[in-house]
């Protein structure tokens, strides 16, 4: 039995899903826990990651391996390989007011024309401008910019510092796909290269010699170690997109840490108001996706305030009516992507004595993260994506109170996969994909599909509210 291996760094965690090649079965899986901060040392994610191999038993048998990875963090090396300060992760939003000067200085339509971006707070570049007046002697320093799966899979393949790694500091051998270069704001997807005329004016340097990750075609490989082959890696939602087999038609969203809106496509959309974002995905087509950064930690915090779990959580919020009495949640707890406000903070609308009850307040959670995804597959489908079904998938997208206030929310069916690690398991694919030279045909997870069961009051009162 050949086996492949397909690693998800995410934002929270590191997991890892052991395949057979043939058939696509999970055989063995591993994990570790990642800080939850926004800044964290990328040190932080080897460790992780050697630990989550070690839990699944190794890699010696496999054949190939993939790492998909959260996307736009910056990891900024010096000349010697080495990490020159702790990564800023597409979370951290110290870099809105970078990203507003950016788009002053280019140009919405400009950006939105070489890269298929408008920088936001979240994007590489942005992290970059930052970098440059916050802590210029530390900009002054960067000799290359890796993505994080793009620097991890480096220190897999056995590169890194002179003193931590067998092969040393050659920075020519960092490698990336097109989907998580497409997230930097200074690649253009649509014709394969890097633009580093945007990528100097962010550093306010001349940017001709910093090195920048080779990007491999969706089915490349490098060398690694023991002669396993190392896939190209992939973009977390780029990912979740080849495990979840989506193709022409889906509308993925997930609710994890964030959200997101996507959508597989074969043409690039531009967007010059910075609501969609162009990116590519690992297949050689497009991945139009819109963010928000509050997602499921919303519902964490509100089952909290409540003394409740979250089952308990879910059944509250299924006591209440459609439009929650009144109250509307606009969760903008640690600012917000989608619509692009990085110093907002949340408020709960429509308050009266008769409102101000559990269930509306636990059902006024969960249609706020979900108006404010619904608003971003407004925004994709506007741009003439079609779409016949969304696919929802992340741990809070299992709740019953969940997939039936969706169904409400939208208005088109919801499918619900069986849990499961997606992005992951993409990466697998992604790894059987460049042993074999062609994608592997598996069988998709069970799914539950509930209608179009679509209550217009929850959208017109969230809409009500918006500025």
């Amino acid at each position: 039995m050949t086996l492949v291996a397909g690693i998800d760094s995410s934002t929270q965690s590191c997991k890892i899903v052991v395949r057979d090649a043939a058939s696509g079965r999970i055989v063995r899986t591993g994990r570790a826990s990642h800080p939850p901060t926004p800044e964290v040392d990328p040190g932080v994610w080897w460790s992780a990651l050697q630990e989550a191999i070690s839990g699944a038993g190794g890699l010696d048998d496999v054949a190939a391996v993939s790492i998909a990875g959260q996307q736009h963090g910056m990891v900024a090396l010096d000349a010697g390989g080495r990490v020159i300060r702790p990564a800023l992760l597409w979370h951290d939003t110290r870099s809105g007011g970078a990203a507003a000067d950016l788009v002053a200085e280019v140009g919405a339509e400009s950006y939105a024309r070489r890269t298929g971006l408008v920088p936001v707070a979240s994007f590489t570049v942005t992290k970059l401008r930052w970098l440059a007046d916050a802590e210029p002697e530390n900009a002054a320093r960067v000799a290359a910019i890796a993505l994080p799966h793009d620097w991890l899979t480096w220190r897999l393949r056995g590169y890194g510092p002179a003193d931590e790694s067998p092969l040393g500091p050659v920075l020519d051998e960092l490698v990336t796909d097109r989907s998580d270069a497409s997230g930097t704001a200074y690649y253009d997807a649509v014709r394969g290269s890097y633009d580093r005329e945007l990528l100097g004016g962010a550093l306010r340097r001349d940017a001709s010699g910093i090195v920048l990750p080779r990007v491999l075609d969706p089915d490349g490989s490098v060398d690694g170690p023991r002669g396993i082959r190392i896939a190209a890696g992939a973009g977390d939602n780029a990912g979740a997109a080849l495990g979840l087999g989506a193709t022409r038609g889906d509308v993925c969203v997930s609710i994890g840490t964030s959200g997101t809106v996507f959508a597989v496509t074969d043409v690039a959309v531009q967007d010059p108001t910075g609501t969609v974002a162009g990116f590519a995905d690992a297949a050689g087509g497009f991945l139009p996706l819109v963010t928000t950064l509050n997602a499921a930690r919303v519902f964490d915090a509100t089952a909290a305030l409540l003394g409740v779990d979250h089952d308990a959580f879910g059944r509250l919020a299924l006591e209440a009516d459609p439009g929650s009495a009144g109250l509307v949640l606009q969760p903008w707890f640690e600012g917000e992507r989608t619509p692009n406000r990085p110093d907002a903070t949340a408020t709960l609308f429509g308050m009266t004595l008769d409102a101000m009850r559990p269930e509306n307040l636990a059902r006024a959670a969960i249609e706020g993260v979900l108006c404010g995804l619904a608003e971003g597959f407004e925004a994709i489908r506007s741009h003439g994506v079609g779409a016949d079904r969304l696919l929802f998938v992340g741990g809070a997208a299992q709740n019953p109170a969940v997939q039936r206030i969706a169904a409400q929310v939208f208005d088109a069916p919801v499918v619900f996969p069986a849990p499961g690690e997606y992005v992951a398991m993409g990466a697998a694919v992604q790894a059987a994909w460049a042993r074999a030279g062609a994608r592997p045909d598996w069988p998709q997870a069970d799914a539950t599909e509930l209608p179009a069961d679509t209550r217009p009051v929850i959208r017109e009162r969230y809409a009500a509210r918006l500025p």
